[in-house]
């Protein structure tokens, strides 16, 4: 098994998250640092990070949250700010899935399982999720085709996007989008490029699986069946 990989597997961090503390020499590989991405690791090598050492057994915990706003999407903050982590209760070293922004709330998967992190994270696989968004303000047809073709931020331009008005009157306009990449505040920023502003932003399914009726702050653990998907997406 690859060095990524097996750090992935035990749970410590993401694949990608696994890469970058490879490179930072963070890792050993019996007594030895490894700072070569293509190194395989059979079941006699003793593996440290940060000179602990790190088995690749372990039981894999899946959560499912209705993110609360005013909580970080990180397992600590050196601000001091609430994180999600903290309204699980896990003896697991879990963390999320992705990020949903401190103002944002709604569906955020938890888990200590690295491989399906990097599945649903990594930009090539386009997983789709979706949102309901609020804003303060009426939108024009040409406004919403422009965001649905994929405005540009911060240099780049976005995928195309599926947008559905829900209601909307003189003051707020409410819609559901859908996006298949997941960038920093994407939705915020999109709708700053046209001049509005998003006073609501709810995720409510990752693909297919829907936060239901799950409330603010409450969690439950993922299904087998629910976990088993989101592997095959």
């Amino acid at each position: 098994m690859r060095i990524n990989k097996y750090l992935a597997t035990s749970g410590v961090a993401s694949r990608r998250k696994a890469e970058s503390m490879i490179l930072s020499h963070r890792v050993k590989v019996n007594g030895k640092i490894v700072t070569e991405l293509a190194t395989d690791i059979t079941e006699n090598d003793i593996v440290l990070l940060d000179n602990k050492q790190i088995n690749a057994h372990i039981d894999f915990e899946y959560f499912m949250l209705n993110k609360p706003k005013g909580y970080v999407s990180t397992a600590s903050d050196d601000r001091g700010r609430k994180t999600v982590v903290s309204l699980i209760n896990s003896k697991s070293r879990i963390y999320p899935v992705g990020r949903l922004d401190f103002d944002s709330e709604g569906l955020l998967i938890l888990t200590n399982d690295g491989e399906l992190t990097n599945k649903l994270t990594h930009p090539r696989n386009n997983i789709s999720k979706t949102y309901l968004v609020n804003i303060n303000s009426t939108i024009t047809e040409t406004e919403l085709q422009k965001l649905r073709n994929g405005v540009i931020i911060d240099g780049y331009k976005l995928h195309e996007c599926i947008i559905k008005i829900i209601e909307k009157n003189k003051i707020e306009t409410k819609m559901e989008i859908t996006i298949f990449e997941g960038r920093n505040r994407e939705i915020r920023k999109m709708f700053e490029c046209i001049g509005k502003k998003v006073v609501f932003l709810k995720r409510i399914k990752i693909a297919d699986l829907s936060l239901g009726s799950l409330k603010r702050g409450e969690y439950r653990q993922l299904s087998s069946k629910e976990i088993e998907y989101l592997y095959n997406l």
